[in-house]
């Protein structure tokens, strides 16, 4: 459903805890909670539900509560350190 950039991006070496993603050709978005396994910030599903429930992130500056929220290209999601970037 999406992919890590290249981590050589002079970005992300500037700012080690910024992660880029981009949407594979053809997705509109990504579900929140699917964001947070495939980027590595949590390691079950179970545990993404249990992080945006219990108000642990951010989206674009606000607490996100939906766990199916669509995050699409611009939307920067925070949580435990690190920047989610979708592209």
């Amino acid at each position: 459903m999406i992919t890590l950039l290249n981590k050589s991006n002079k970005h992300i070496m500037e700012n080690p805890n910024m992660i880029e993603f981009a949407l594979r050709e053809g997705d509109e978005y990504i579900q929140l909670i699917q964001l947070l396994k495939a980027s590595g910030c949590v390691e079950t599903g179970a545990e993404a539900q249990e992080v945006v429930v219990e108000g642990l992130v951010r989206r674009n500056g606000e607490t996100e509560l939906r766990k199916r929220a669509k995050c699409v290209p611009g939307d920067k999601i925070e949580f435990d350190g690190y920047t989610i970037v979708i592209a």
